[in-house]
């Protein structure tokens, strides 16, 4: 049977250049194929933008999927947040590798039946996700070392700079400033660091044979917690648009988090991906401080 790469991760190759990456895969699938005496079937469909991942059955652990995928910066700490998670609240890890400089591996723990949490109403996901989450929120000391959330923070500001330096921001100048602004300073003035998912949403959290439902894909760093609703929030376009206010004290009140607080988090994510989204230019501007 040929090798085939999903559609989502060919145009996402397409898109950042990385032709050459995707053509060790099929090497890489082979290898670890042998290494970890696994039957590998076909990949998940549509597939996902920075990695090939499909179902698997080893001789050792039973249904698995194998995960080959791209070391971007964001999911360095993938596995090891799995290890420190160990099950609690997401997928369990079985095996991990990296295969070169560009590429790493795992196997982890396959969700069956793997229904996604956005199948559900929007109440229902916001329960299912908050209870997760909490779950996740663990308190140091840990047995690895996970990035602050400083620093992935301040990545993005210096990149939200450089294009509103281009002319590539669409609310004006003095907004964008303060939105990057105060999402450099939010993570020095947590009351509270635990370790965090911080790309946690519906599409992420699946239904398991063995527990409701498992948080799958996480990209883990150290840091408040109240950052980790955001991308949950982000996913609610429509509720948004309703009336952002509204909903963050809703997920606020959920997670037992400071909903003001909360706010401004969302207001300076908002300008930090305004650039790219600029849908959320409107969000961005109900939510300013006054």
């Amino acid at each position: 049977m040929p090798f085939t790469v999903p559609k989502n991760l060919a145009e996402s190759a397409e898109r950042r250049g990385w032709s050459e990456w995707v053509a060790t895969l099929p090497r890489a699938v082979e290898t670890l194929t042998q290494r970890w005496s696994l039957e590998v079937g076909d990949p998940f469909q549509p597939g996902g933008q920075t990695a090939w991942v499909a179902p698997a059955r080893s001789s050792t652990f039973g249904d698995v999927v194998l995960k080959v995928a791209s070391r971007h910066y964001e999911a360095f700490d993938e596995a090891t947040g799995l290890c420190e998670w160990d099950g609690d609240g997401a997928i369990r890890l079985f095996a991990a590798e990296d295969i070169d400089e560009a590429t790493t591996a795992l196997l982890v723990e396959r969700c069956r039946p793997g229904t996604a949490l956005s199948r559900l109403p929007d109440t229902d996901q916001d329960r299912a996700l908050s209870n997760i989450l909490r779950r996740l929120w663990k308190e140091p000391p840990f047995a690895k070392t996970f990035r602050p959330l400083q620093q992935m923070c301040d990545q993005w500001a210096d990149e939200c700079e450089l294009k509103l330096s281009d002319g590539r921001v669409h609310t004006d100048p003095g907004l964008t400033r303060e939105g990057i602004a105060l999402f450099r300073s939010l993570p020095g003035t947590a009351v509270r660091n635990v370790l965090l998912c911080t790309d946690l949403h519906a599409d992420n959290v699946l239904a398991s044979d063995r527990e409701p439902w498992l948080a799958i894909d996480p990209k883990p760093y150290v840091g408040d917690p109240t950052y980790d609703a955001l991308q949950h929030l982000l996913n609610c376009e429509d509720r948004l648009a309703q009336g952002p206010s509204d909903l963050i004290k809703h997920i606020a009140g959920l997670l037992d988090l400071d909903s003001e607080r909360l706010s401004l988090w969302m207001f300076a994510r908002c300008i930090i991906e305004s650039p790219d989204w600029p849908e959320l230019v409107p969000i961005a501007r109900q939510l300013a401080p006054r």
